[in-house]
């Protein structure tokens, strides 16, 4: 049985998505139907913990599952291998066993937003078992109903023909098998990130032209970037992984830049925003504002009793240290050393032996070395009472 409260509709519809394809209300009239939609997020398994940008969307379809529709989690150990084409470069090429190994956690981790057991519980599918078994003469024929145009589409291929970066044929390949998850699973509608825009749209155009000729849907959300336009993860260095302990998870948050909060609140809680927007708008200080966040963060994931206790320990390490309210704002320099020198006036020798002493901070973690890469809004701690924020 699916539940039809027009408010839960609308805000599923509303919070945290950028757009939806083909339109919000055609999406809106299969819900207030009353019929029971079946919805997938795929994720391919190339590092061995669920993230961030994992999070946001299994969080909406999360909200899916809890209108009583049926949800898949969807593991590419297929397409994994082939990997999805990157800006710049192609990506290395991944054997199954690594692949299995890296996904062997996300069930469990999964599991922190999604329900799989109960009455209406959550599947777990892998696309192995499809993609693995396609003959020649059906690839070539799923292949026909894709132009190179339409591949050119994709931004990250257009930025590789204009720098005259090679594109490989099997990179091609990466959307069709994508797309073909939703032809075999024959989905309703899709969940994903909005990098992945592209791909979904794919399984979109070859569900309509297949023998069902579905009109599936897809509801691509929006993404917490830093203030640079970057998605946050492994290679900008601010990755909140949901295998972190609960204590990591809280400093993470902790160190997100104060242009995020109102962002992060929209997709990784239920807050209400106006009043969050009020008190931002009142000068409140973010760093209050980034406490509430935590926690509210850290509650969905662990529950109250963990979430509170991560708390506790943040602020008793702060205060060990003595934190500011206000820091010195310095800019940032492409020498480590070079920074903290202008900003406290110590001479490069007397900076190195602070960092070999272990009394030099970034984040509240201590530097062992000088060639250390700081970002904006990083907070330098130099001895007890030097403290230092990089603008």
């Amino acid at each position: 049985m699916t539940h039809r409260d027009k408010d839960k509709i609308e805000y599923l519809l509303t919070r945290g998505v950028e757009k939806i394809f083909p339109s919000e209300d055609f999406v809106r009239s299969r819900l207030l139907s009353g019929e029971k939609l079946t919805l997938y997020m795929g994720i391919d398994p190339t590092g061995p913990a669920l993230h961030l940008g994992h999070l946001i969307p299994l969080i909406k379809l999360s909200q899916f599952q809890d209108l009583g529709h049926k949800v898949i989690l969807l593991i590419g150990d297929f397409t994994a291998q082939i990997g999805d084409p990157d800006k710049t470069q192609v990506r290395k090429q991944l054997t199954h066993k690594e692949v299995l190994e890296n996904a062997k956690n996300y069930k469990k981790q999964a599991s922190k937003i999604l329900a799989f057991s109960g009455r209406n519980k959550a599947e777990l599918r892998y696309n192995s078992k499809w993609l693995k078994k396609i003959a020649f003469p059906e690839l070539i024929n799923l292949a026909s109903q894709m132009t190179v145009q339409r591949m050119l589409d994709r931004d990250m291929f257009r930025r590789r023909m204009k720098e005259g970066s090679p594109i490989y044929i099997h990179e091609f390949m990466y959307p069709l098998m994508q797309g073909y998850d939703s032809v075999v699973l024959a989905v309703d509608g899709e969940v994903g990130g909005n990098d992945q825009t592209f791909n979904m749209l794919v399984g979109r155009d070859l569900q309509k032209k297949g023998d069902e000729k579905k009109e599936k849907f897809i509801i691509p959300m929006k993404l917490l970037v830093d203030s640079q336009g970057n998605k946050m993860g492994k290679t900008t260095g601010n990755m909140l992984s949901l295998s972190d302990s609960a204590e990591e998870q809280f400093k993470k948050i902790m160190r997100w830049e104060d242009e995020n909060i109102l962002l992060a609140f929209e997709l990784l809680t239920d807050e209400d925003l106006s009043v969050l927007k009020k008190r931002i708008e009142q000068n409140e200080n973010p760093r209050d504002l980034k406490l509430l966040l935590a926690e509210k963060i850290l509650t969905r994931l662990h529950g109250e009793a963990p979430a509170l206790k991560a708390k506790e320990i943040w602020i008793q390490e702060v205060s060990l240290h003595k934190q500011p309210d206000k820091f010195p704002e310095i800019k940032n320099d492409v020498d480590f050393l070079t920074t903290l020198q202008k900003g406290t006036g110590e001479s490069k020798s007397q900076l190195r032996r602070l960092i070999k002493e272990g009394a030099v901070r970034v984040n509240d973690e201590r530097v062992s070395r000088e060639d250390v890469l700081l970002k904006k809004n990083d907070l330098v701690q130099i001895g007890k009472k030097k403290w230092l924020k990089i603008i």
